[in-house]
């Protein structure tokens, strides 16, 4: 097991940037894939990204391809979201994960962060 902690999100104006972070606790955190997923209002919770155990393969959504950048220090026990050029559509609730693997499907991971909220207004 592995417990998650998100940074918080915030308001941007479109066009601007966001950097997430989730801090894991646990000597285990390496071992681990993880993923950043969003649940807007009314929505079901989607993939964005995800990034292997030693950072060497990251997996996007087309939606967020060449604007997002996920990246992780398993030294420091985190997985960060580099949120850039955003837009009004990427307004939802982020969630960071945990799995075996870098699965696109939220129900392959076991542990979750609380969420932070990410607006972005037009």
């Amino acid at each position: 097991q592995v417990q998650l902690v998100e940074s918080r999100g915030g308001l941007v104006q479109a066009g601007g940037s966001l950097r997430l972070s989730c801090a894991a606790s646990g000597r285990t955190f390496s071992s681990y894939a993880m993923g950043w997923f969003r649940q807007a209002p009314g929505k079901e919770r989607e993939f964005v990204a995800a990034i292997s155990w030693s950072g060497g393969n990251t997996y996007y959504a087309d939606s967020v391809k060449g604007r997002f950048t996920i990246s992780r220090d398993n030294a420091k026990n985190t997985v960060s979201l580099q949120m850039n050029s955003l837009k009004p559509e990427d307004t939802a609730v982020y969630y960071c994960a945990a799995s075996r693997g870098p699965f696109r499907v939220p129900r392959f991971y076991d542990n979750w962060g609380q969420g932070t909220q990410v607006t972005v207004s037009s």
